[in-house]
């Protein structure tokens, strides 16, 4: 089980944030770079978590506190890496801004970021609970939906794109169990692993939007 997890824990690692960086390097225009950033901030994000969670099979010590704040650190992280798929919409389909739109995603990801730095959440000790897991995650999903909604719309418009609205879907369907119910279901746990494989291939399908481009 450690080797096995710890190991597919690392190879998603190196490879979003190794295609985080192929993409930025390839990149030709604001959207592409937003990409690559999204790409970065959700690999980079992910290994505040990740990283203790490994050491903590290997390692004779306490990692309670280091798990913690990196659960709080990805759920920031993983918060802004929405907003920047947002601008990924607006920029890859050309689509001029809604200002109301655009500001329901800064006041939705505002209040997620909030709601995660109340010491209620029990970051320290690992152990928020089921209420908290609840309240941080509504304006998350949300977020989300609203996100799922737009490359919805325009999932037709191009070829390249068109799944990333399953992927995102299938991400917040795999999460939100471990979210609100690992904590009294540890085994619920184990979701994360096709929620990453969601986001290896949205990832994926950012760089080869790049690539594709590079190409022409």
């Amino acid at each position: 089980m450690k080797y096995g997890e710890s190991s597919f824990d690392i190879l998603y690692l190196v490879l979003v944030i190794l295609w985080g960086v192929q993409i930025l390097k390839n990149a030709r225009n604001k959207t592409e770079r937003l990409m690559g950033t999204s790409a970065l901030v959700l690999g980079c994000g992910d290994a505040f978590h990740l990283v203790p969670r490994v050491l903590n099979y290997f390692v004779q010590a306490d990692f309670t506190a280091a798990l913690g704040i990196g659960k709080l650190v990805t759920s920031i992280t993983m918060t802004l890496f929405y907003v920047l798929v947002y601008y990924i919409w607006l920029g890859y389909y050309h689509k001029p801004e809604n200002k109301k739109m655009t500001c329901l995603v800064w006041v939705l990801a505002a209040l997620r970021v909030i709601i995660c730095l109340f010491p209620q959440n029990g970051w320290l000790t690992n152990e928020g609970g089921v209420l908290w897991g609840v309240l941080r995650n509504i304006p998350f999903v949300a977020l989300g939906c609203l996100v799922i909604a737009l490359y919805w719309q325009t999932r037709l418009e191009t070829r390249r794109f068109r799944f990333v609205w399953l992927y995102v879907t299938l991400s917040f369907l795999f999460y939100l169990p471990v979210a609100v119910g690992a904590s009294l279901v540890p085994m619920l746990g184990m979701l994360m692993l096709p929620k990453t494989i969601c986001y290896l291939f949205l990832v994926w399908t950012f760089r080869a939007a790049v690539l594709e481009d590079e190409a022409r």
